[in-house]
Parts: structure tokens; sequence; C-alpha cells
């Protein structure tokens, strides 16, 4: 498993260096595994976060069909998988309905709950509201903002489901950030933080290269083949 301070060295880089990092670290992953569809960010300001999939599913369209007494041990369930170890964790919540975020999970109570839990923030292809009231530092990433609850409720817990692309498992690690979310592999997460320094090194130089006078293709062809420029003025 990671260890905590690998986990916080993951968030030095955005979730499209990850992604990038992923593709040098694991290649057989390109073109899946992350979010691939647009997501609402409440907070783009907020760094990213890094931390363990905590996952349910949620209706909202119509009643659960539980008596009182069960609809509150269901609540009560989905709370202790949320507060379950390993820390720090990311909630993944999969909206079921047919067109889902009729009703939101998301707002100014339940944020509270979560982060008081352990998580750092959720993904979602549900909806979100209070956005004025929302847990502070408290990341979310939904797919709609809406006013209602309706009659939202989980659905089950700690098992695996699909948010916008994105296949997750119960204890996936996950990076997310503005962007969108990326679940990284256990067994290559310690080779990310090495391969993203490198690949921002690299990026760093053809953009700053790019930026000086006389740039041009001869130069950026001799920055990527590694091949030396011509000198000023001769034939090219």
């Amino acid at each position: 498993m990671p260890t905590p301070p690998l986990l916080e060295s993951l968030k030095a880089f955005d979730t499209p260096t990850i992604c990038n990092a992923l593709e040098r670290v694991a290649p057989e992953r390109i073109g899946y595994g992350y979010t691939t569809r647009p997501l609402v960010c409440v907070h783009p300001e907020l760094p990213p976060i890094v931390g363990y999939a905590r996952t349910a599913t949620i209706r909202a369209v119509q009643p659960s069909g539980r008596n009182s007494a069960a609809e509150r041990d269901a609540r009560l369930a989905y709370y202790e998988s949320i507060a379950a170890a390993p820390h720090p964790t990311i909630s993944v919540i999969e909206d079921l309905d047919p067109a889902p975020g009729v009703g939101a999970w998301w707002g100014e109570v339940q944020t509270h709950l979560h982060r008081g839990l352990g998580s750092l923030g959720v993904v979602t292809n549900g909806s979100v509201r209070d956005l004025d009231v929302l847990a502070e530092g408290f990341q979310v990433l939904a797919g709609n903002v809406g006013p209602s609850h309706a009659h939202v409720h989980p659905v089950a817990w700690d098992v695996p489901v699909s948010v916008h692309g994105m296949e997750v498992r119960p204890g996936d690690i996950v990076h997310a950030d503005r962007h969108g979310a990326v679940v990284i592999p256990a067994d290559v997460a310690g080779h990310l933080p090495d391969a993203a320094a490198e690949i921002a090194r690299g990026e760093s130089l053809l953009i700053e290269s790019s930026k000086k006078p006389g740039f041009d293709f001869e130069t950026l062809r001799s920055l990527i083949t590694g091949a030396p420029a011509p000198p000023p003025g001769a034939p090219r």
C-alpha cells in the first residue's frame, strides 16, 4: 500500500500531469482510467486531492421503498463505509438515475459530514447544491448543479462504480483536481513522482525555449531529437 508521504507527494502535480506520468509508467492504461466528460468543479482554486476511493451508488427520482428504520440503517451503513480506513479518502458516487442529477446528494450537510469522516472531496455524476455554504476545503466535482435533493438516497456502497467514464473500485487510489479525476494503480504509484517531475522538466524546456528570440522549427527539432541545431545563418 502506498505510504502517506507518497500520496502527499502526488499532490504536487495536477491531474493532467499525473495522467501523462501514467502513460509513461503504465502505457497499457492509455485511453482509460480517467473521467472523459465535463464535471462542474465547485472550487477550481483548490489544490489537487489524492486519496483512497470510498464508493457508493445513489438514486433520486423515486423513494427508496425502505421504511424509516431501514432508511436510517442504510444511511448509517453508508457513513460507516465512508469513515473506514485507510485515509485520506475521496468519495466516488455514481447516480444511477436515467437522467443523473435530479436530486442532489451533495450540499451543505453532506460535504460537512464527509469532510468530518475523512473525505477530501467527491467525484460524482450526480448534482450538487448549496454552493455558498459547502464545507470549506472540500472539493466537489459534480455532473451538474441543481436546487433539490428530491428522493435522493444511497442504494449500495463499497461497490464498483462508473463516473463519467472512470471505473473505480473501493480502495482505488484517485487523484483529482479541476480538470477531472484519474485512478492510480497502486503498483505503479511509487514511480509517478519521478516520472511526473521528468515530464514537467521536459515541458518547461520546450515552453521556455519557445519564448526566446530566434525560436524556430530547427530549434524545436533539435530539442525533440537531441541533434544540435544549425548555427545562425547556416543553410537549413
